[in-house]
């Protein structure tokens, strides 16, 4: 206990930066991953505004069900799914964010002492969940040699865990991955529901999709939906939704767990076991949040107001990205391909020192495992030409070191 780290390393960067800004120093704060307007200031849509003022005080006071409101539960998962066969066989629970919704499938798809399986490039809060329930992480290489997803080094990984302790989950963040902003294509996905098919069959298999960024893909990333149905055949499906990327409402901690099962008594286990998990954990959730968030997945003026703003969210960090992708591009710096969501990567053989030589000029990123973490989500698009001149920078000092 005494060996464990007091705060999450990204929170620390944007406390030091916070500082140094409040210090009175020119800081430009590419850390967090918060939608920030071009002037500085949280952007929060005035759809969820109007939303949170149809909610009576005394309801939104009131103890939510322990899995959550049914209305809420209802209206996510035809956010996520639509109307077909997929809703039909979905339970829900409500989880404090996206981060609940991770951890409830972890503590009830894999066993203390075993591991999930994710990519080498991942949300680094995912190892804390599992190192915090006793479970552990372990990751396959991400990118081949050509840029895209490894199928190779996926399936070889999974074949592996499914040898060692006999079932396997998988947490997979795409749409929109965090933090690369990659997004798997038609062919990938072919590839990867091909290979679980394949080892599906001979041992329990959980795949958990984290869509924490989804909202914010482009054309076609959808495509992942169409793959469920068959997935479903050889996989336990679980989906983690948030609020808090696509509403902006990140601290109200308003998330759920997603199962897709279509036997209803294992349906129902599923129910019975993932709602005990919210009493033994956090009791009950955000209600407020809850009805508000019901409240503008079912109205349709709300629905239609919601649209117009998430547009507008959108076209804010496409504009960002084409800024960043030109200027990236015409100094050399390396980074997968970005279909949507709040982050770049870019690609660096010292990431600790790319991030250290960019912070000594005031531009603070987050330092990864043979890149760095760029939140194009908090950086002004008048910032950007800053940002990539320090991170030319920081690249060649860690390639000529």
């Amino acid at each position: 206990m005494s060996e464990r780290p007091g705060d999450d390393p990204i929170f620390s960067l944007n406390a030091d930066a916070r500082r140094r800004a409040a210090a009175g120093e020119d800081i430009l704060n590419a850390t967090l991953g918060a939608l920030i307007s071009d002037d500085g200031h949280l952007l929060v849509p005035p759809s969820v505004e109007q939303a949170y003022a149809r909610v009576p005080l005394e309801r939104s006071s009131a103890y939510a069900p322990i899995a959550g409101e049914p209305s809420f539960l209802k209206a996510v998962v035809k956010d996520t799914f639509g109307d077909g066969p997929l809703s039909a066989a979905s339970t829900a629970v409500a989880t404090a964010g996206g981060t609940g919704a991770i951890l409830h499938a972890i503590t009830s798809f894999l066993d203390v002492g075993q591991t999930l399986l994710t990519s080498d490039y991942f949300w680094t809060p995912y190892r804390t969940i599992a190192s915090h329930t006793r479970r552990a992480i372990e990751t396959f290489r991400m990118f081949d040699e050509k840029g895209g997803f490894d199928l190779r080094s996926f399936e070889g990984a999974l074949v592996s865990q499914i040898a060692r302790q006999g079932r396997s989950l998988i947490l997979l963040n795409f749409p929109c991955h965090n933090p690369t902003g990659f997004t798997l294509n038609a062919e990938e996905w072919k590839g990867l529901t091909e290979i679980i098919e394949r080892h599906g069959q001979s041992a329990p298999v959980a795949i958990l999709f984290d869509i924490a960024y989804a909202k914010f893909g482009a054309p076609g990333s959808e495509r992942w939906i169409d793959r469920l149905e068959r997935l479903a055949g050889s996989a336990q499906i679980l989906v983690a939704w948030s609020a808090s990327k696509a509403f902006a409402q990140y601290g109200a901690r308003i998330g759920a767990l997603i199962a897709v099962q279509h036997d209803e008594l294992e349906r129902q286990k599923i129910a019975n076991a993932l709602s005990f998990a919210c009493r033994g954990t956090w009791s009950n959730c955000n209600h407020g949040g809850m009805l508000a968030l019901t409240e503008i997945l079912t109205e349709p003026d709300l629905q239609e107001a919601y649209s117009k703003d998430l547009r507008e969210m959108v076209d804010l960090l496409n504009r960002r990205v084409e800024v960043f992708n030109a200027a990236a591009s015409r100094v050399g710096l390396t980074y997968p391909r970005y279909e949507g969501g709040f982050f770049v990567t870019v690609f660096t053989p010292d990431a600790k020192l790319t991030a250290k030589k960019m912070s000594e000029q005031g531009v603070y990123v987050v330092p990864l495992e043979g890149a760095v973490r760029i939140a194009m989500c908090s950086t002004p698009e008048a910032s950007i030409a800053r940002l990539v001149d320090t991170l030319e920078i920081g690249v060649r000092e860690a390639e000529g070191k």
